[in-house]
């Protein structure tokens, strides 16, 4: 799944989306799959997770014949309706609804700790029929049919369900049909108890059919409803209210089947489904087979059946009903005899903003295919828009949903960055079609197997489309980065986490599962070689097709193809929390190296270091050796002999997840020696020294004294690793206005030549990278005052709201000119924002005037008109849909005025607040962006007290890296503000 955590960084002028030490909260993120992905990166990743009418509890009397559900109302409404700075308890409320509703990681659990269903009966084939879909209460009807086998005998059949109404039950054995007296619901456990009279026998088939209800909820978990404004007018039944349309869709990965119909909800359980619907005739029904059978129902209504799936998992059935248009064109290679048919679907009027999307799925099919050296496994590729949404996208067998800013693109509104993540996200969710559906991991503690790997092929896919791109530069300038911060930090989590039970498994979508996940796989492919690393790959994969594997598996195929035993190199970067630093020190040819765990609160204790990790050295300037040394730190220390003084660097091109902490004077050395690194190289420098100083291993003025040297450096993404790492100085040190103003000073001059380098204009065939420069070099101007550029974006936003059709800002540029407005008249500005976020037809344009929204430096302004925007207080009337909150959430964090108000209203209106975002994984997302940012260590002491008697366990481990993050940011603060403003000044900035 992509995890969409993450549209921020691209939209927010790189306000860092993830959650970093060095800058305020958030992953983006998560954001490419999980639920999906963290849209590439910062920008992407987030791969970047609602309203409605109803929604059900469901709640079973102990022994009672039939499940019960606590009405069908909407309980997010209905929480909405209390005014806000009440204090009643909502949030007493709330059950434990969703897969992180009991989520407690634990490090110690074992194999024979999971908490899962009886082995007593196996699923072999589902038959799923759903009908009568009641568009007022939001209520539907169901029949599945389970064939199982039964391995043992029995009295009893447990299934999950959740906020489902079981009506009726019986097993059929051998033409015998045997009712159930009774249903019992363990609602923690999400599980039915169906209670036969008389015990079933061992039989190698076994017809479970149970009759149910459910509902069409608002909380983008489950079968549920989303909300959209129609591009074109829609078909007459389309369900609809005074303000919105509806449209139709699943999302079950973790463990959210079980709310759409009972199943064996588990990830290793597969069976093959038949499934049909009952919908109006004048909408469209997908799932992720073919349409075999489309007959009349009752009048106006048609049932739409679908061919069998293969053997696959509950989590990755799904179907959608709405008022569908699409797109389509076929893969260049056939299967079977036949080319495949990949459509884009979206609701009516957006189809041609899928056409980017169509380019490169049929492309990335075929190149899947030839890689794997596997056929794509279907008949059919579809991909759909759906306009709420948790994450970027899920990679349903067949049948792909994404978020709508991750599936389309319009080429004369969107921002290019969305070009880079709709091409990213298609083929991360495409990998999974083979690596997680195919085989499927064996159980949720192998999450990082589909999530590490889809990234990692991901970009390659895209590489091999795109190479002018240079995404393996991107990847490390955001990617590792984010991956970095959270995996610097003590309540971080090892790569492989056990997992109890599939309740715990939502706060483990994050950018350790993708992007460290993705950097371990990267880092080994590089060592092995990428086409013995494949080879390996397709190994496996044709080993373990339509059934389930654990990373061992995977293992012992890339051992096998390589001659190397990678169980030994991979296990410490799996299994053991954090990555190393690498210390050098330096004498006449040679230098002694010694890894360590890094932490960027720079307090490391014996108990934190006590891991040996396979460091993939990638030395260069090795005098007996021209290129790269294939060397490897295995101990602790080591000492290689025969270097070049005058030039040597380790890690070369980024590829080993690990920082390197050269003596001062290499460092400077190497600033001088710009032309012999690679793009990769630069960036990996740059970082690591940006973090090294936020861990106190370096200085904040060794830094800039460092990025010094990269005034006339010409690479767009190095020029971005620049401007991350001093805008990450800016967000721990602005409270200070001494320090602020002398940061904007230095920034200002290091941009300086690039202002009029860059210029406004895009020229048409101009490359991504080319533009990617402009929009950020502007950006910055922006933000530190620039007097020409400021009075450009003024002039531009002017003729922009007088006639926004003939003077229309560049896409890219949309945030520059909107932030400069905003500094000058935020009243005016806000107001004109809060219209273009209500009216705009831009499928990125509400998320950017979001982004903009939150900067705001007007304390008045930000406590009643912003913060209340995001829950449904400040007009227009309509809320922020919950999966988009968090993007102004981050936006007032970022602001050291806003960050305060923010948490106090949250702190006065916390259950409203709560029940606003509704899903946990949007309650995660938001705490993550809203506490993150504080530099002042009294926050953590205020978080704990106020947290101590709430409901956390959707988000502890989360409170747990907010606390780690706020403590290393106000330590950095302490101890290098003194001697920041000291080198400011005495170089003329301050």
């Amino acid at each position: 799944m992509s995890s969409s955590k993450g549209l921020l960084r691209q939209l927010a002028q790189r306000q860092a989306l993830w959650s970093s030490p060095l800058s305020p909260a958030f992953t983006r993120q998560t954001a490419a799959g999980h639920t999906g992905v963290l849209s590439p990166f910062s920008s992407v990743f987030n791969s970047i997770w609602n309203t409605g009418n109803s929604r059900a509890l469901a709640s079973v009397a102990s022994n009672s014949s039939s499940q019960s559900v606590k009405g069908f109302r909407n309980r997010r409404e209905n929480a909405q309706a209390v005014p806000i700075g009440a204090r009643s308890s909502l949030l007493s409320q709330i059950p434990n609804r969703f897969c992180s509703g009991h989520a407690r990681l634990n490090r110690n659990v074992k194999m024979t700790d999971r908490d899962v269903l009886p082995d007593n009966v196996k699923p072999k084939h589902y038959n799923l029929s759903l009908r009568d879909l009641e568009f007022t209460n939001w209520t539907y009807k169901g029949t599945v049919t389970i064939d199982s086998e039964i391995t043992k005998p029995t009295k009893e059949v447990l299934v999950n369900t959740l906020d489902l109404k079981l009506s009726h039950a019986k097993i059929s054995i051998d033409s015998k049909s045997v009712e159930s007296t009774s249903f019992n619901y363990d609602e923690k456990a999400q599980r039915s108890t169906i209670t036969f009279d008389e015990e079933l026998p061992v039989a190698s088939k076994a017809s479970i059919i149970i009759e149910f209800e459910g509902i069409m909820n608002n909380e983008m978990a489950g079968f549920y409803r989303s909300k959209y404004k129609p591009a074109e007018t829609p078909a007459a039944s389309v369900p609809h209210d005074d303000e919105w349309h509806y449209m139709l869709s699943t999302q079950f990965e973790a463990c959210d089947a079980r709310r759409a119909f009972p199943c064996f909800d588990e990830p290793n359980l597969k069976a093959t489904f038949d499934f049909d619907i009952e919908i109006p005739s004048d909408q469209v029904a997908l799932s992720n087979m073919p349409v075999k059978e489309t007959r009349p129902s009752k009048d106006g209504w048609n049932i739409v059946s679908f061919e069998t799936s293969p053997v696959m998992s509950t989590y990755l059935l799904a179907w959608a009903v709405g008022d569908f248009e699409y797109i389509e064109a076929l893969t260049d290679r056939e299967y079977n005899g036949k080319k495949i048919p990949v459509r884009v679907y979206t609701t009516r009027g957006l189809k041609e903003q899928g056409r980017w999307a169509l380019q490169h799925a049929p492309k990335i099919i075929d190149f899947f295919s030839e890689i794997f050296d596997i056929d794509y496994p279907l008949p059919k590729s579809d991909l759909i828009a759906v306009h709420e949404f948790t994450h970027g996208a899920m990679e349903n067998w067949g049948l792909v949903t994404y978020r709508t800013t991750q599936v389309l693109y319009d080429e004369k509104t969107s921002d290019p960055r969305f070009k880079n993540a709709v091409a990213y996200v298609v083929a991360h969710e495409l990998a999974h079609q083979w690596f997680g559906n195919l085989v499927t991991m064996d159980w949720w503690d192998e999450l990082w197997l589909n999530e590490g790997f889809a990234t990692w092929v991901g970009w390659h896919a895209v590489d091999h489309l795109h190479p002018d791109w240079q995404v393996w530069a991107q990847f490390v300038n955001e990617g590792m980065e984010a991956a970095f911060s959270l995996d610097g930090i003590r309540a971080s989590h090892p790569i492989h986490v056990p997992v109890r039970d599939a309740l715990d498994i939502n706060q483990i979508f994050d950018s350790i599962s993708y992007l460290k996940g993705c950097s371990a796989i990267r880092m080994l492919a590089n060592h092995l070689g990428v086409e013995t690393f494949l080879k390996g790959v397709s190994n496996y994969l044709k080993s373990h097709a339509y059934g389930n594997a654990k990373t061992t598996a995977l293992w012992d195929a890339l051992s096998q193809a390589s001659g190397k035993n990678v169980t030994e190199l991979m296990n410490p970067w799996i299994s053991k929390i954090g990555h190393p630093v690498v210390t050098v020190a330096e004498e006449p040819g040679q230098i002694s190296i010694k890894q360590s765990r890094f932490l960027s609160t720079g307090d490391v204790k014996p108990e934190d270091d006590t891991t040996t990790w396979w460091v993939p050295l990638g030395l260069e300037g090795k005098k007996d050796q021209a290129g790269i040394a294939s060397l490897s730190l295995t101990t602790k220390e080591d000492t290689i002999r025969d270097i070049d003084d005058d030039f040597y660097k380790l890690n070369s091109g980024a590829t080993g997840f690990y920082r390197v902490n050269y003596p001062p004077e290499r460092l400077a050395k190497l600033s001088q020696q710009l032309d012999k690194l690679s793009t990769e190289d630069k960036i990996s420098i740059i970082g690591s020294t940006a973090h090294l100083a936020f861990a106190g291993n370096g200085t904040t003025p060794a830094l800039l004294t460092f990025l010094q040297g990269f005034g006339k450096e010409t690479h767009p993404l190095v020029w971005r690793q620049v401007l991350d790492s001093i805008a990450g100085v800016k967000s721990v040190f602005k409270e200070d206005p001494v320090i602020k103003k002398a940061l904007d000073k230095f920034s200002l001059k290091l941009v300086d030549e690039k202002i009029a380098e860059v210029g406004w204009d895009f020229p048409e065939g101009e490359d991504y990278l080319t533009g990617l420069l402009r929009k950020d070099i502007i950006g910055v101007a922006v933000a530190g005052g620039h007097p020409g550029v400021t009075e450009e974006a003024l002039k531009r936003f002017d003729a922009w709201v007088e006639d926004p059709e003939a003077n229309p800002i560049p896409a890219p540029l949309r945030v520059a000119v909107w932030r400069a407005a905003i500094m000058k008249d935020p009243a005016r500005t806000v107001e004109i924002l809060k219209k273009e976020w209500f009216n705009t037809k831009s499928i990125d344009g509400k998320l950017l005037s979001l982004s903009v929204l939150g900067s705001v430096e007007d304390a008045d302004l930000l406590t009643k008109e912003i913060i209340p925007f995001n829950f449904n207080q400040s007009p227009p009337s309509n809320a922020v849909p919950s999966g988009d909150m968090h993007v102004l959430g981050n936006s007032v964090a970022s602001n050291i005025i806003g960050r305060p108000l923010q948490w106090e209203f949250m702190k006065t209106n916390w259950d409203a607040v709560i029940a606003k975002l509704g899903n946990p994984v949007v309650v995660d997302r938001y705490i993550k962006l809203s506490l993150g940012a504080f530099t002042d260590v009294s926050v953590v002491d205020d978080i704990e007290k106020f947290m101590a008697d709430k409901d956390t366990k959707s988000f502890d481990r989360t409170l747990g890296t907010v606390k780690d993050k706020i403590r290393g940011r106000a330590a950095y603060r302490e101890r290098d503000a003194a001697k920041l403003k000291e080198w400011l000044g005495a170089n003329g900035y301050a």
